[in-house]
């Protein structure tokens, strides 16, 4: 088992340094680009069996403890060492993004964006892979910092390089945020574990924060926390969010959304409540404010680009949409209750299968239209996805009900459960503050259904265009037929092979995990448990 955790996490970089050398004369297929391409979804997907084959041989029985543990010294000076292990809480994270990464190969196969070239391209995809994988298995702060920077690097060049209109300009700002958040949050990695003599996250939650002050908690658990909230991100740490995702190409859209946001939450979960208690029970109201009124704010500025002449954009639509879904995450996780933090986690996997699959339809909206601006998209030539291509439309008004929490589906229980924390939180913390918290979040749920529907009645449908007054005919004239509304746009391509492929196993868990929450549930449970008693 050992063994499988460290491939998993190492594979994806070997590949990445073969995915720059010549391919060998028998494999290059029709062109040198064909061959790379496929080298990436060789690759990603070696990677997405070995995570399944550690998901089957993990004690379920035993979900709390870790497994499939290498723990070797590295840095003695400092006791930085190696240590990997998986358990209940990072397990469905590390095998979301082996198979968010292969899905988005194999429509990168098909489908490569312009802009450079396809060495480099699968290059850094398979970086930006071993990063976050490393970021869910890496049990050391140091190591985990190292892990969560390895990652900014790639998508910063998959914007600048392969994104649209304005990337230059996104993707500076995505990395102008990341790296000033983490260099607050290195200054309180570097103070933990100074203060305590460690770096061992296993330890240090064991220790359940006993050798550290109540004021060296404070300040550890306010700078770790500001670099995890830009991550997340957290409002109003959120501006670089809707920018790179409307820049960003189809596939670093997914994994930006579906991946690179829950390494903030995962921070949250795996450092800062074990490691540093008493900090977070102090900073959890404020903690659960700030989400509450990303909810709010996010769900406003998606009805505010939905309305018709607002000329907004359904991908930065969408990257609002997860400032309110991830106001869900964190308010979970400020409830500090072993429900919310259940909750939290289970929206983190139906945030990443929902919004993934999200991007990649609006991905598509776009290649056959050539623009995401949903005035031109629900105009009289516009999308109306259920005429022109019926299956695409579909997906979409699946892909948004499923976001909005439709009960059965993936993204209902993460939020419910999430609200349920708020209403009962632990010992100590405000309950009339956290039933206000939970009363906006409720009103959030509202606004959500609002815009999604928009969006579906205005993209799927079309818009309802009144047509012209007739004028009054002579009494001798034979009255004219009425005006048509305009002429219908030729039909669409609908989905196609490999978008039928990269899509249907995304719909397939959304579905899965809607109807068997206790799948994932019984994972969460018992880790969180123990993690909430300080390893006991």
């Amino acid at each position: 088992m050992q063994y499988l955790l460290a491939a998993v996490v190492v594979l994806p970089l070997i590949g990445s340094a073969a995915a720059l050398l010549p391919a060998p004369p028998g494999l290059k297929g029709k062109s040198p680009q064909q061959a790379v391409l496929r080298h990436g979804v060789t690759v990603t997907g070696v990677v997405l069996a070995l995570s399944i084959a550690l998901a089957i041989g993990f004690d379920h029985d035993h979900p709390s403890k870790m497994q499939a543990t290498t723990d070797i010294s590295w840095i003695p000076a400092l006791d930085v060492r190696i240590h990997l292990g998986i358990d209940g809480i990072s397990l469905p994270l590390l095998v979301m993004t082996a198979l968010l990464t292969f899905l988005c190969a194999l429509y990168t196969y098909f489908r490569l964006p312009e802009g450079g070239s396809a060495k480099a391209f699968v290059a850094l995809l398979l970086v930006l892979e071993s990063g976050t994988l490393a970021t869910f298995a890496v049990l050391d702060l140091l190591l985990f910092f190292l892990a969560f920077e390895m990652v900014l690097i790639p998508m910063y060049f998959l914007i600048a390089r392969w994104g649209g209109e304005g990337r230059d300009s996104s993707a500076w700002k995505f990395i102008l945020f990341t790296l000033l958040g983490s260099v607050v949050m290195l200054l309180g990695l570097l103070l933990v574990g100074l203060k305590s003599g460690t770096f061992d996250m296993v330890a240090l939650a064991t220790d359940n924060g006993s050798s550290l002050s109540h004021t060296t908690q404070l300040i550890a658990v306010l700078a770790i926390g500001i670099g995890l909230a830009v991550k997340t991100p957290m409002w109003p740490l959120h501006s670089w969010l809707p920018d790179a995702h409307t820049a960003a190409p189809t596939v670093g859209s997914v994994l930006l959304a579906g991946v690179l946001l829950k390494m903030g939450t995962y921070g949250f979960v795996r450092i800062v409540l074990p490691i540093a208690p008493e900090g977070a029970r102090t900073f959890a109201p404020y903690l659960a404010a700030f989400a509450v009124v990303g909810i709010i704010y996010g769900s406003l500025a998606c009805l505010a680009l939905a309305r018709t002449g607002a000329k907004g954009d359904l991908k930065r639509l969408i990257a609002y949409s997860s400032v309110g879904h991830m106001g869900f995450v964190l308010l979970g996780i400020a409830t500090l209750t072993p429900t919310g933090l259940n909750g939290a986690l289970f929206a983190n996997i139906a945030h990443g299968l929902i919004t993934g699959l999200l991007f990649f339809l609006v991905g598509a909206v776009k290649e056959r239209y050539g623009s995401t601006d949903l005035d031109r998209l629900s105009g009289a030539t516009g999308a109306a996805l259920y005429g022109k291509a019926p299956r695409l439309g579909a997906l979409l008004a699946f892909a948004a009900v499923a976001s909005l929490g439709l009960p059965g589906l993936a993204g209902f229980w993460g939020e419910m459960l999430a609200m349920f924390g708020a209403f009962r939180p632990a010992d100590g913390l405000s309950r009339p503050a956290y039933l206000t918290f939970m009363a906006f979040a409720g009103l959030g749920t509202l606004l959500t259904a609002a815009y999604l529907l928009v969006v579906v009645r205005r993209v799927c449908m079309g818009e309802r265009l009144e047509p012209e007054p007739e004028a009054k005919p002579e009494p001798e004239a034979k009255p004219e037929p009425a005006p048509t509304t305009g002429t219908p746009a030729p039909a669409l391509a609908d989905v196609r092979g490999h978008e039928f492929a990269a899509w249907t196993p995304l719909v397939a868990l959304t579905v899965l995990a809607g109807l068997w929450p206790a799948a994932l549930i019984g994972l969460t449970d018992p880790a969180v448990q123990q993690l909430l008693a300080g390893g006991n």
